[in-house]
């Protein structure tokens, strides 16, 4: 078997992520030798992949995870441009693992032809190394207004010859209309590659539902490939922290008496947010993410999250009444943790004239550290223990261009590198450190929830001796390969993978100029 497909969307967050795992989970059960691939992603969340020559770069974490779903280690040819957006206006251009610039809406064109080129040359090597490649679009392919430098979706679609699905969430509303508009506003070219569609997160009778999925096929000519039901336990690796509801996942009962009530907060430039879905995976804890300051104050355990743009991030939380509510919390005695760029946050100062450019600014003052912005970037794998237990082993990642500068010798660390360096720090109930990841380590997640719950006076609360971070993900790649081998038209999709799209699709008006 050879061949590629595209998964496009009529929206973003519309599926094109989970599907795309999905379809790379069943050809990798198949026996197929299969690499997921994204040209662009626009997201804050990432996963650092070691490159060819030893050092570390990132990738989108959705691209991570879709190739956990083909049983193979990630790769920076898997995302080759990554855009992380630092503002409304400004985005840092991550290409092949290595940021290189800093871009706006309008002087992007100007380095678009390279990133092209770039996401090109990389989708050859992969189809090349891999019986199947199974692209993500990114957005949708009928933003009529950027198809003229198009390398993501039909601009992808048209240069690699690659048959398009397009899938859409039925859990929005409107999805035959955007299905139907999608098409007709392709131009001849671009719609020739249209093969079909699927319909994601379905609620109810099937049979309901049918009348418009023949009403499709009459219009457009097209099938609809499958009907993916609408499932709770999808919710781990989001792309984008705005796909997350206010509570993670579904929180299992208690193994205690108690409850541990675990409030993120939801900054404008979030980044990494999936660092604390390790957490929600306990019984007993509810995660959620807010942007309440009362919902702080109700919380055993605040949580500063990982952001883009820290120094904006912490006026926000100035401006919003939120900075006085993690202040109340962490005098009351209970547990505050920073995550990277809400470990920055919670010094003395911030030094930056890097990303924000604003020179020093005060910090939350919760811990007695500076940290200072140098332009060359932390992009790495981490590897140690927890620094109060040396026993637990602790695995992470790093992205950041701040680094402590100044900090009380006396100040405990949190965690301590494999040569004994620490990193982070701790003092009282609040403590912080810059490794993404680190709470995916089972040991280390459960001595924090443990010592959160009695610093938050949650005496009645008990860790799950089993929870296993890593097997809650397989299980959900997992359900995602069933669903697709159970709801979706797999010959059809086969065949449409190894041959390409149907000869002689009907061209919907009114279309696009060529």
């Amino acid at each position: 078997m050879s061949g590629g497909l595209l998964v496009a969307g009529t929206t973003s967050d519309a599926g094109k992520s989970v599907l795309t795992a999905g379809i790379c989970r069943w050809l990798h059960r198949c026996g197929v030798r299969v690499a997921p691939f994204k040209a662009q992603n626009m997201s804050n969340n990432s996963a650092v992949v070691v490159g060819p020559d030893g050092r570390g770069g990132e990738i989108g974490r959705a691209q991570a995870m879709q190739a956990a779903a083909c049983g193979i280690a990630p790769d920076l040819r898997f995302n080759p441009v990554l855009l992380k957006p630092g503002s409304d206006r400004s985005s840092q251009v991550v290409l092949l693992g290595e940021a290189v610039d800093t871009v706006t809406a309008g002087n992007y064109h100007a380095l678009r032809p390279r990133l092209a080129e770039a996401a090109f040359a990389a989708l050859a090597e992969l189809r090349e190394a891999y019986d199947v490649v199974v692209c993500e679009g990114a957005g949708s392919p009928a933003e009529i207004n950027l198809r003229a430098g198009d390398y993501v979706n039909m601009g992808l679609a048209r240069h690699a010859g690659l048959p398009t699905i397009v899938v859409g969430d039925i859990d929005r509303g409107g999805v035959f209309a955007s299905m139907f508009g999608t098409v007709a506003l392709l131009d001849p070219a671009d719609q020739a590659l249209i093969a079909g569609f699927v319909i994601n997160k379905f609620r109810g009778d099937l049979g309901l539902l049918q009348p418009g999925l023949d009403m499709l096929h009459r219009v457009t000519g097209r099938p609809t490939y499958g009907v993916l039901p609408w499932h709770l336990d999808l919710w781990l690796d989001a792309e984008d922290s705005l796909a997350y509801g206010r509570v993670l996942g579904r929180p299992a009962a208690p193994h205690g008496a108690d409850w541990l009530d675990v409030a993120v907060v939801r900054l404008p430039r979030i980044s990494n947010a999936t660092d604390v879905e390790a957490l929600a995976t306990e019984p007993g804890v509810r995660v959620r993410l807010t942007v309440e300051p009362a919902e702080l104050a109700a919380a055993d355990v605040v949580v500063l999250p990982g952001s883009k743009s820290t120094v904006a991030d912490l006026a926000w939380l100035r401006e919003t009444g939120l900075a006085d509510a993690v202040l109340t919390h962490a005098a009351a005695g209970r547990p505050v943790l920073g995550i990277c760029g809400g470990f920055q946050m919670l010094g003395r100062a911030v030094h930056d004239q890097v990303e924000s450019r604003a020179g020093s600014v005060p910090g939350l003052g919760l811990l007695p550290v500076e940290v200072t912005f140098e332009e060359r970037k932390t992009v790495r794998q981490s590897a140690g223990t927890a620094a109060a237990d040396p026993g637990l082993p602790v695995r992470g990642y790093e992205i950041h261009h701040g680094y402590v500068s100044s900090a009380d010798p006396t100040l405990p660390p949190l965690l301590t590198y494999e040569d004994g360096t620490g990193e982070g720090a701790v003092l009282g109930a609040v403590c912080g450190t810059h490794w993404h990841g680190a709470f995916e380590s089972d040991a280390f997640r459960r001595r924090f929830l443990t010592e959160a719950a009695r610093l938050a006076g949650r005496t009645g609360f008990r860790v799950a001796p089993d929870t296993a971070f890593a097997a809650a993900r397989e299980r959900s790649l997992n359900l995602l390969g069933d669903m697709v081998e159970e709801h979706l038209d797999t010959d059809a999709l086969w065949r449409l993978i190894e041959s390409g799209p149907p000869a002689g699709l009907p061209f919907i008006p009114p279309g696009a100029p060529g």
